[in-house]
């Protein structure tokens, strides 16, 4: 029995959650029907897009600005989303200049540390950030009615002092965060009251901050993606603190990237007990789809030593090569607090839709949009 959990528990920790398509059909709802019409949708995509736009860079003091979609594969910017090697972006040769002068490009899985530099040769001050329309490629997700290849976020960063790396200051921009998607949420449903449907409550005005360790005690037996969902039935609305630093039961609630969310500096809850992570996710409780919805992954980023801590527990101190991560290990690159908002997986809930497919084009297999389409869920092609 616990060689059958700890296999369970392993399989999950960089992984959807859901690996079949037998499954996938199982949680697609039965009985759904979208509460907009294909274009009313289109209109409330941008109607909410707009709003958090705006209201993030007021809320959090941040600019929009141009992020890039291709990177240089030298460059150590792209992200690897864990620390296992599992997640590998797409990349291709540029014959520049009859091959004169080629360039190996990847495209970005996310734009986590680009941002950071982008602080640097921006010149912000601390308390200045940026905001960005991100688009990214992520070839390696078993694609669901929540995972597709093809990924949009508000990525966003902001430069801040020594001092505010603690667990206040991040819960604080957690929850203006958090007022920003609830206020989106009223906005679309003044525009549509239609999605105003007694089967799907609202979203909490209030999110419940708990860390990774405290839900391991709660649900020991579980892999990670069913303890996330019994947590959300309870609390419709949370952030994990602390994913990526192994818990008790020798797993990290999720693998993470070693350079860039801080996921080792101690941090003391507020009954007193000592954990570790200045990092996490907002979960919700999604009534559509009836399980744990992922909005948001981020934190306050690693400075000089939290880098290579993490570095070195992860194999991964040949990375110091690069000029990213040299830049954070001399101090060059300002410290700084971030997080990357899935725009498709916000509409998908705020427009109480059954697969992300309904509010975001992409490419998805035959069997899915086969099963799909006996459920009533036709995704944009």
């Amino acid at each position: 029995m616990a060689t059958d959990i700890q296999a369970r528990k392993a399989v999950d920790l960089a992984g959807p959650g859901i690996g079949t398509y037998e499954e996938v059909e199982r949680v697609l709802p039965d009985d759904y029907r979208s509460a907009l019409t294909p274009r009313e949708t289109q209109v409330a995509i941008y109607a909410v897009k707009k709003y958090i736009e705006e209201h993030l860079c007021r809320e959090l003091n941040l600019m929009m600005v141009q992020v890039p979609l291709i990177v240089a594969a030298e460059s150590g910017v792209n992200d690897m989303l864990d620390r296992d090697g599992s997640r590998t972006p797409v990349q291709f040769h540029i014959p520049n200049d009859r091959n004169l002068h080629p360039v190996e490009a990847q495209v970005v899985q996310a734009a986590t540390k680009w941002k950071r530099m982008a602080l640097k040769e921006l010149g912000l001050e601390p308390g200045e950030g940026i905001c960005t329309d991100m688009r990214a490629v992520r070839k390696d997700y078993f694609l669901d009615h929540d995972h597709s290849a093809y990924v949009d976020q508000w990525d966003w960063e902001r430069r801040i002092r020594a001092t505010d790396r603690n667990l206040d200051y991040l819960k604080d921009t957690v929850r203006r965060i958090w007022k920003v998607i609830t206020g989106a949420q009223r906005h679309v449903e003044t525009l549509f009251p239609q999605l105003k449907d007694p089967r799907y409550p609202g979203l909490p005005e209030e999110i419940r901050f708990i860390h990774a360790e405290e839900i391991l005690d709660a649900y020991p037996d579980l892999p990670r993606k069913q303890r996330e969902t019994e947590l959300v039935k309870k609390y419709p609305a949370v952030f994990i603190i602390g994913i990526g630093w192994p818990l008790k039961d020798g797993y990290p609630h999720e693998m993470r990237a070693a350079d860039y969310d801080d996921w080792t500096t101690e941090v003391t809850l507020p009954d007193g007990r000592v954990m570790h992570g200045l990092n996490g996710d907002i979960l919700v409780y999604n009534p559509v789809t009836r399980r744990r919805h992922e909005l948001m992954s981020g934190g306050i980023r690693v400075d000089g030593p939290a880098l290579r801590t993490q570095l070195g527990m992860s194999g991964q101190l040949d990375f110091l090569r690069f000029p990213y991560h040299q830049g954070i290990a001399s101090g060059e690159l300002p410290l700084s607090i971030g997080s990357g908002i899935g725009q498709s997986r916000t509409q998908m809930l705020l427009l109480r839709k059954a697969h992300i497919g309904e509010v975001s084009v992409t490419v998805w297999p035959k069997i899915l949009t086969e099963i799909s389409a006996k459920k009533n869920i036709h995704v944009l092609t």
